[in-house]
C-alpha cells in the first residue's frame, strides 16, 4: 500500500482496541483497524494508538500535546522524503483523540546498539539523526529505532529502519538527547542537505500543505523553533556534537 492508503485506512477506518501494550509511559494500546474498498477485500492494519486522555502529565510539555508532536513528527518526516516516522494520523477512538501510528513488525531484541556502525543502516541512521535534531527529540533511546519490513509495496518487504515515539519533540528550549552521536562532527552528505534545503523553503511558505498542518499542531513558537534549528542546522554543515548537560536519554533502551 501507499503511504497515502495507508494513512487514509488509518484515519477513517473502524478501530478495535486488542489490548495495552506494556512498559509504556502512557497509555498505549495495539489496535486493528480495518477499512471496506467497495471493490476488494477489507483492508486490515495493526496500529499504535495513543489517546491524549492517556498521556502522563509533564511540567515541560502542555498537557494533552504528545499526541500532537507525534503527528507533527510524521508530517516532518514525510516532508524530508526519509520516511523515519511511520505513517501517522490523529483521531478519535476507543479512548478519545489521539495519535494512531501504523505498527512496524519488529524483532525486540534488534535496537540501535545492536546495529550500530553496520554500513548496512547509515544512511538511514544519518537521516535518524539529522531528523532528532530537526523536531528536538528529547527522548531517541536506543529501543525507539525499529529494525522492520517497509510499509509500501514498492519496500519489497526489505528490512530497514523506523523511528517511533516522538511524543516529547519540539520543544522550543534545546532538549535533544539521544544515543545516537556516531556521527557527530561529520560533514552532512549532499543528498541529505538538499532534503533539508527543500524543507527550509516549504517551511518558509505560510500556505504550503506542511507550513499548515503543522500550525494545527504546534504553537507558532515551537515552529518558528523548528525554523531556526533547521536554518542552523543547514549553515553548519556538519553533525553537532553533544550540547551542554545530559545528552543521553534514561534508561539508554
Amino acid at each position: 500500500m501507499s503511504t497515502s492508503a495507508i494513512l487514509d485506512v488509518l484515519q477513517t477506518g473502524t478501530m478495535e482496541i486488542e489490548g495495552l501494550l506494556p512498559w509504556s509511559s502512557n497509555y498505549t494500546f495495539l489496535v486493528t483497524i480495518c477499512a471496506e474498498t467497495g471493490t476488494a477485500e477489507p483492508i486490515t492494519l495493526e496500529a499504535v494508538y495513543k489517546p491524549r486522555r492517556g498521556e502522563r502529565p509533564l511540567w515541560d510539555f502542555a498537557t494533552g500535546s504528545l499526541c500532537q508532536r507525534e503527528r507533527a513528527a510524521f508530517l516532518v518526516s514525510d516532508a524530508l522524503i526519509w520516511d523515519i516516522v511511520p505513517p501517522t494520523v490523529l483521531r478519535d477512538g476507543g479512548h478519545g483523540i489521539g495519535s494512531v501510528q501504523l505498527f512496524i513488525a519488529h524483532d525486540p531484541e534488534q535496537h540501535y546498539f545492536t546495529f550500530e556502525g553496520n554500513p548496512l543502516y547509515r544512511i538511514q541512521l544519518q537521516k535518524t539523526v539529522l531528523f532528532d535534531i530537526l523536531v528536538n527529540n528529547a527522548d531517541r533511546k536506543s529501543g525507539h529505532v525499529l529494525l522492520g519490513a517497509g510499509a509500501n509495496e514498492g519496500d519489497n518487504n526489505q528490512q530497514r529502519l523506523w523511528g517511533i515515539d516522538h511524543g516529547i519533540c519540539f520543544h522550543t528550549e534545546y532538549k535533544l538527547r539521544t544515543v545516537i552521536w556516531e556521527f557527530a562532527g561529520q560533514p552532512i552528505p549532499t543528498a541529505l542537505m538538499s532534503n533539508l534545503i527543500q524543507l527550509r523553503a516549504r517551511l518558509e511558505q505560510p500556505s504550503d500543505s506542511v507550513t499548515t498542518a503543522l500550525a494545527e499542531l504546534l504553537t507558532p513558537q515551537e515552529i518558528a523553533a523548528l525554523r531556526q534549528r533547521l536554518k542552523q542546522l543547514i549553515k553548519q554543515d556538519s553533525f553537532p556534537l553533544p550540547g551542554p548537560g545530559r545528552h543521553y536519554p534514561w534508561p539508554p533502551v
